[in-house]
């Protein structure tokens, strides 16, 4: 049984720059997910970080695309340092650099926001529907903290 599997979504390049919507997509089987993480909550569980979760994903998108860090950051206008602490999950990206990087893959927020999302549910062993709730799309029931 493999351990890792991933499919790619779009193309990889468009002419002389990136195509829009360019990702590959590795999805971590749970059974093995304890491999990847190395924090560890009380009484020894795997604790599950968002920022190692988005660094892999970035540097799948970035190696998806044939792209070095070096572009990738300049791109970004990111130091190349400090890019690499982020793909490897060791600082965490504000908002603005999240956004910058974002932008030099040339995909949207949402996709990666989703992607380490849909990586997460995975790790804790739960399923994320793709379609809304019945009751918010005809807006009879309000969101979660709506007034």
């Amino acid at each position: 049984m493999p351990e890792v599997a991933h499919y790619t979504l779009g193309n990889t390049s468009e002419g002389d720059g990136v195509g829009p919507f360019v990702m590959t997509s590795t999805y971590r089987i749970p059974e093995v997910h304890h491999q990847f993480t190395h924090s560890q909550r009380r009484g020894g569980r795997s604790m599950i970080l968002f920022r190692q979760e988005l660094g892999e994903v970035l540097r799948d998108a970035r190696r998806s695309q044939g792209r070095t860090l070096r572009q990738v950051s300049s791109d970004a206008r990111v130091s190349l340092g400090y890019l690499s602490e982020i793909e490897r999950g060791q600082k965490e990206a504000s908002s603005e650099l999240l956004v910058s990087v974002t932008d030099a893959l040339g995909l949207p927020l949402s996709f990666v926001l989703r992607e380490v999302s849909d990586r997460i549910a995975i790790a804790e062993q739960v399923t994320i529907p793709d379609t809304v709730p019945e009751g918010l799309a005809d807006d009879s029931k309000p969101l979660v903290g709506a007034r």
